[in-house]
């Protein structure tokens, strides 16, 4: 039997991995949309990656437990990560809170919208992109440094 890569290094290590959900509760979805920025990876249909900080107040909107959209903001025009979703919709998020030291991450399938009830929701934005959960986790908090608020 082969072993996919995170099993073969969990076998290796002798670790159990994490638990995966694919829904966003109350608590999650409270905790995503009170973050001030995030950040995206991405790649294109070849697998070229990109990663990209996303921000914005508010910088997430969840509309239910398996669906959220933040929006895309005039910016340097490269269309990088966007780009990509048009090519391959896999997309990776990571909320970081440095206050409290914790971190959550969100996969799923991302498209890109230019419908107009959804950009009122993010005054100045271009267009949004609307995420479809897949997986949802907790990520451990170990080595997040501690950073207050000015």
């Amino acid at each position: 039997m082969e072993l996919n890569g995170e099993k073969f290094l969990r076998s290796k290590f002798q670790t159990k991995g994490i638990r995966i959900g694919n829904q966003l509760s109350d608590l999650l979805s409270r905790y995503v949309e009170s973050m001030d920025f995030f950040f995206i990876a991405t790649a294109d249909k070849d697998g070229n990656c990109d990663c990209n900080f996303r921000g914005g107040s508010p910088a997430v909107k969840v509309l239910d437990e398996t669906t959220l959209i933040f929006p895309d903001y005039p910016g340097n025009g490269a269309f990088h990560s966007l780009g990509n979703i048009l090519e391959n919709p896999h997309i990776g998020m990571i909320f970081i809170d440095f206050t409290h030291q914790q971190r959550l991450r969100i996969n799923g399938s991302a498209e890109v919208l230019d419908d107009a009830d959804l950009l009122a929701l993010f005054p100045g934005s271009i267009q949004v992109v609307k995420v479809t959960v897949e997986q949802v986790y907790r990520n451990c908090s170990a080595l997040i440094p501690k950073f207050t608020k000015i």
